[in-house]
Order: structure tokens, then sequence, then C-alpha cells
């Protein structure tokens, strides 16, 4: 059996930029105008969160959690809830990605 071997912050935001960037070649190959999309697309340090709550989620076993936060019927304070620990821990484990996790649970709130 393997174990986690936690990855560098440097290297998750290299992994980020790639798969950002093979968004975007994606979109424009498609004919989409990068003007319009790029916009809403998230910043590496963004899409380094949501890897690792992806992680997070699996590592954890929080996938039932995860369906039941999100499920139409739950309340709206059960998802700000379940999204607010998640994140409040990955900015704990990762300080250099407070700025992007905190922007990201103020729009889950404006949302």
């Amino acid at each position: 059996m393997s174990e986690h071997v936690p990855t560098s912050l440097e290297v998750l935001r290299q992994q980020a930029r790639d798969e950002l960037s093979a968004v975007i070649e994606y979109r424009c190959r498609l004919g989409d105008d990068p003007w319009e999309f790029i916009p809403d697309l998230p910043s590496v340090d963004e899409q380094v969160v949501h890897t690792l709550r992806e992680d997070a989620i699996d590592t954890y076993g929080l996938g039932e959690e995860r369906a039941r936060a999100h499920h139409p019927t739950a309340s709206r304070t059960t998802l700000v809830r379940f999204e607010y620990q998640l994140l409040r821990q990955i900015a704990l484990d990762h300080p250099d990605l407070s700025t992007a996790v905190w922007g990201m649970l103020d729009r889950l709130d404006t949302h």
C-alpha cells in the first residue's frame, strides 16, 4: 500500500498552471474567445485549493458527507459549514493559500 506523500506548494502551483494552460488551449481550439472565458477561470492558487480539497475528501473519506452537504434538499447552512471546515483546514495547513481560500469562501457566501 502506498503512503500519501505531501507535495510541495511550488509543485502544486506548477501542476495548476499546467492544468489551466491546457484548459485555455482546449477552449481556444474550440473557438472560444479567451477574453470571455479567462476571467472565469480560477487563479493558480484557487486551482491548487481545488486539488487539495479533492485530495482531502478522498484521503479522509468525506465523499458521503460532501454528497449530503451538496444534495439539493440540504440546507444552505449545511453546505457552507462543510465547505468552510474543509477549506479552513487547507488554509491552516497551507498559509500561503489563505487569500485564495478566503476568496473562495466569500464567493460561497454570496451564491
